[in-house]
């Protein structure tokens, strides 16, 4: 008799598998391995509870749904981030089209202070739309450099390429968003610079998205 292994023993390509062929439990596994970190993940591409938690939940029943197009081609853990990180931005860049907010009660003390809480939350969200529009590949290794703050480095192995495409992607992500982003640079309130679309509970040593350079390799991460 053939021995046949626990959830806790199949790889995270092993759980995806089995969910494809009708494992009703190995789905849920894979969720419950990764669920902390794509939760940090929704929550500083966000910077809204709420938004990530939705995020979230369109990402992992996405994932459930799509999971026959694996290829292999990356870990599982790398795909799952890469459905997260696209349904939170698809999420910002649908609120930037709705309607705008109602004004608060309190209109002349917001007005009288520029860096108020929902003018940064604005900014973020035309960030996320800007981003929405950059490539996957040079999204990817925006998000995660300048977002989540990693390294080039590990930014390289999660990916799967050179460092030196990775500091291409970015270099050319980080000019296209330049270009997009230039009018907030331009203004005269004091927050004028860019908010880098993170928890601010929980700085982490990311390149602020103001920073961003056209150089080549521009990251401040080696």
């Amino acid at each position: 008799m053939g021995f046949e292994a626990s959830n806790e023993e199949r790889t995270d390509a092993q759980l995806l598998a089995a969910h494809v062929t009708g494992d009703k439990n190995a789905f849920g596994e894979l969720v419950y391995r990764h669920r902390d970190r794509l939760w940090s993940v929704a929550l500083r591409t966000t910077s809204d509870p709420e938004e990530a938690a939705d995020a979230l939940q369109d990402a992992f029943l996405s994932a459930f749904r799509r999971a026959d197009q694996f290829r292999g081609e990356a870990a599982v853990t790398t795909w799952l981030h890469r459905i997260v990180v696209n349904a939170c931005l698809d999420r910002l860049r649908r609120r930037t089209s709705r309607p705008a907010v109602p004004l608060p009660d309190d209109l002349g003390q917001t007005l009288a202070d520029p860096g108020d809480q929902m003018s940064r939350r604005e900014t973020q969200l035309v960030i996320a739309a800007a981003l929405a529009t950059l490539p996957p590949d040079q999204r990817e290794a925006i998000v995660l450099v300048d977002v989540e703050g990693r390294s080039i480095q590990e930014t390289a192995e999660l990916l799967g390429c050179p460092t030196g495409t990775i500091k291409s992607r970015c270099s050319r992500g980080r000019a296209r968003l330049a270009e997009e982003l230039a009018f907030l640079r331009n203004r005269n309130e004091p927050d004028t610079v860019i908010p880098k679309m993170g928890s601010p509970a929980k700085p982490s040593p990311a390149t602020p998205l103001a920073e961003i350079n056209t150089s080549e390799g521009g990251a401040s991460h080696v």
